[in-house]
């Protein structure tokens, strides 16, 4: 009897969770949406789209890209073909960096190191927010990683010494690409194919307008807005995502990484650790190491129970692990004003609900 009043209760949440995520689409009249829930523990998958969009199709993933980023740097420390205290300078042009950081008349640019720009501690300015309006306003932009790095540096101010802060920004990101291309000799979505989507059979995966997936039978790519414009074919949009987040992927997909990135599979559990333990406070309630974001208990604002660690996105896009739980949520809601919403439906309407599971 037991047994079987746990099961229908597991069978209430688990309709419970659909049906929050199938009204909050409604209700905001989005275009489209997806939402997975895995736990092997518990005896969930659940794998659900809403709106014009299929469960096996894949969406643009925006900063969740974050993530294969810091794992494919984290990957060449393994292989001994760099170390997180190595200075930017070692592996990028000095015509390029010269003068990126300089604040309060200073020049720090020689002493951004690689974990700098993985916890976001450079104190280097953001290139995506800025150039977006420009985007959103010219439907011929177009610039590349480099370019937008370079118009960053001539138009934005640092916000503080290497080491000595923390500013989340995308430039951070677009650079260790950068990086990731010198050392594998890779277009940073080549080094990706290789270093992970290859090696996890992550076939319906790709980098937005750099590469296709390796299923030729992929669905496209679902539609993602801001201020209901829609900006899934601007190729503009490319150069300024780059490695900040330009991975489009399936739920499955992207819990294939996750697992394998849990299970240790890509990187060793040492360097895991490392990844998350040289962190900078995001937030209050939110810490973020090496492409991490780690939700850490907060008396009354942020209970034990939402303890994840992940990323987020500016689409409403997320990617989380739940160690006490050992699930895995994955999700997004393919518009750029979920972009905190996102997350609070992650915690309050699936972990609260997955919790109560006896």
């Amino acid at each position: 009897m037991k047994i079987a009043v746990e099961a229908n209760q597991k069978e209430k949440i688990i309709t419970d969770m659909e049906s929050s995520f199938r009204k909050q689409v409604k209700k905001d009249k989005l275009t489209s949406a997806a939402l997975l829930v895995y736990s092997e523990k518990q005896e969930i998958h659940l794998n659900i789209a809403e709106g014009a969009m299929h469960p096996d199709q894949p969406a643009y993933m925006a900063s969740v890209g974050k993530i294969f980023t810091s794992v494919l740097i984290s990957i060449f420390y393994e292989k001994g073909l760099l170390t997180f205290e190595d200075q930017l300078t070692n592996y990028l042009d000095h015509d390029f960096v010269k003068g990126l950081h300089i604040y309060k008349g200073k020049n720090y640019t020689n002493e951004i190191k690689i974990r700098h720009l993985l916890n976001q501690t450079s104190g280097l300015y953001d290139n995506f927010r800025p150039l977006l309006k420009h985007l959103l306003n010219n439907p011929n932009f177009n610039m590349s990683p480099q370019e937008a790095i370079t118009w960053a540096k001539n138009h934005q101010k640092p916000h503080f010494p290497p080491g000595k802060g923390f500013k989340y920004t995308d430039t951070n990101y677009h650079l260790l690409g950068l990086i990731i291309e010198k050392i594998s000799g890779l277009p940073f979505h080549e080094a990706i194919t290789q270093y992970i989507y290859l090696p996890l059979n992550m076939m319906n995966s790709s980098v937005l307008h750099y590469s296709t997936p390796l299923d030729p039978d992929t669905q496209p790519i679902a539609d993602f807005y801001i201020n209901e414009k829609n900006l899934t074919n601007h190729k503009g949009y490319a150069g300024l995502d780059y490695a900040g987040g330009g991975v489009v992927s399936t739920r499955e997909d992207m819990l294939t990484f996750m697992k394998a990135l849990v299970t240790n599979k890509l990187i060793t559990r040492e360097t895991l650790d490392k990844m998350k333990a040289d962190k900078a406070k995001y937030e209050l309630g939110i810490d973020y190491g090496y492409g991490i974001m780690q939700f850490k208990t907060v008396p009354v604002l942020m209970p034990e129970i939402f303890n994840v660690w992940g990323h987020a996105g500016a689409t409403g896009a997320y990617m989380f692990y739940h160690p006490k739980l050992d699930s895995y949520y994955i999700g997004t809601f393919n518009d750029f004003s979920y972009e905190r919403k996102g997350v609070r439906f992650m915690l309050l309407k699936l972990i609260g609900q997955q919790a109560k599971i006896k």
